[in-house]
């Protein structure tokens, strides 16, 4: 008898659980794209290949998840 070890799960659903909560709270951010451009707004929706972002006296812009290094959370004050 091969015992086998169990699968390791692929997707932990930890991003959409962190959009989510961004999305419920608009929590300002700052995102960081590839070309190290920094885009500030909140996140309106996302589904698995982007995320909208609002912003302020700036046009909504949809942003590819691909083209995103990072993004953070912005201090509120």
């Amino acid at each position: 008898m091969v015992r086998r070890l169990p699968r390791v799960q692929e997707q932990t659903h930890a991003e959409t659980l962190y959009l989510t909560q961004l999305i419920q709270d608009k929590t300002p951010v700052i995102v960081k794209l590839v070309n190290d451009d920094e885009i500030f707004g909140w996140i309106e929706y996302y589904d698995k290949s982007f995320i909208r972002l609002t912003r302020d006296n700036a046009p909504n812009v949809f942003i590819y998840k691909e083209q995103i290094k990072f993004i953070i959370e912005k201090r509120r004050r």
